[in-house]
């Protein structure tokens, strides 16, 4: 065998020769080469996957660079440490389907889980996809499907008018859903008929539309050339009737002349003012301004009512003054005029 050409190395003189892995300094680490095992320092709980590369035949193997220390060496625990994470590397590289592994043979593919928060985003963002379609496919199937349409029209409230009439109105509203059918649809479709004097709608599933109706109260009857005039407490005409005992109202005594607009409705709002009861025991009402309302009940007896202010308190001293006189005493004086105009202080005479 040819001796090695290698020169052995000469301890200095006066100093005893020590290991080489004992004595020496520690050496500055290199830059990693092409293909060599790099090692990387992560927290407690990082995860971490080291793909080894992979050659255009598809075998995994170690860069060509790459040293394996002979058997039976020591002093070498980095080598060794290095080799067998190659070995490891390799077995995972071959049992790895050959999409998860990178053909890139410069060096280690680290491949990353995703992170947490990415994950739960992800997460959150399918299920309000999900909700906002399940939510629109709902809109869907309730607007424009007949599962919801109007197929039945219920009224209630009503005393002047028939039930059917009204009915008759809101016959358009048949056949669209009940989500689309609103106060005003409804308040819309019956404004021709004077007798309504408002409205309410509730959808009652899955084919009603409940409608209340509030109706203008008659107070009094206006003289005219064929019969009479019935009108509310705004002075809006009713209906009309050639009977004066059909409603039980008093007529407007406009004193052989039309009265003035405003003379009218503080009549009517006066009127409209009083008690049912009382309301029935009137015969006439007149006024020669807004400020003198006069009252005539049927049995003969003045209200001197004044201007239409204080209305409800007027009416309330009304009733108690009527109540109080209807059965006088014996040897007193019968009450002939209620005056009110003043309700903290009313008269009787």
């Amino acid at each position: 065998m040819a001796p090695s050409p290698r020169k052995p190395r000469v301890p200095r003189t006066g100093a005893p020769a020590e290991p080489e892995s004992a004595s020496a300094e520690p050496r500055e680490p290199r830059e990693p080469r092409g293909g060599e095992a790099r090692r990387v320092s992560f927290g407690a709980t990082s995860k971490v996957t080291v793909l080894r590369p992979v050659h255009d035949d598809g075998e995994a193997r170690l860069p060509e660079d790459a040293e394996e220390p002979a058997p039976g060496a020591t002093g070498a625990p980095d080598a060794d440490h290095s080799a067998k994470r190659a070995r490891r590397g390799l077995g995972r590289a071959r049992k790895a389907p050959p999409s998860a592994v990178s053909r890139h043979a410069s060096g280690d593919v680290l491949a990353f889980p995703v992170p947490r928060a990415k994950r739960i985003r992800r997460r959150v963002l399918l299920v309000a996809t999900t909700a906002v379609a399940l939510v629109a496919a709902l809109m869907a199937l309730v607007i424009f499907t007949p599962v919801l349409a109007v197929r039945t029209v219920t009224v209630q409230g009503t005393k002047m008018l028939a039930p059917a009439q009204v009915a008759s109105a809101l016959k358009p509203l048949e056949g669209r859903s009940l989500t689309l059918v609103g106060p005003d649809d409804v308040s819309r479709l019956l404004r021709p008929i004077v007798q309504v004097k408002s409205s309410q709608s509730r959808a009652v599933p899955p084919n009603t539309l409940l409608v209340t109706i509030v109706e203008r109260v008659p107070v009094a009857l206006v003289k005219q050339d064929k019969g009479f005039s019935v009108v509310d407490g705004d002075g809006v005409e009713i209906a009309q009737t050639a009977d004066r005992g059909a409603f039980a109202v008093p007529v407007i005594d406009s004193g052989g002349s039309a009265l003035p607009h405003g003379t009218f409705l503080a009549v009517t709002g006066v009127l409209g003012a009083l008690p049912t009861d009382v309301l029935s025991q009137l015969a006439t009402a007149k006024a020669d301004s807004v400020d003198s309302v006069q009252l005539k009940l049927a049995n003969g007896k003045t209200v001197i009512w004044g201007n239409s202010e204080d209305r409800d308190l007027k009416a309330k001293v009304l009733e108690a003054l009527m109540k109080a006189t209807e059965n006088p005493v014996k040897g007193q004086t019968p009450v002939n005029v209620y005056d009110v105009s003043v309700p903290r202080h009313p008269v009787t005479r």
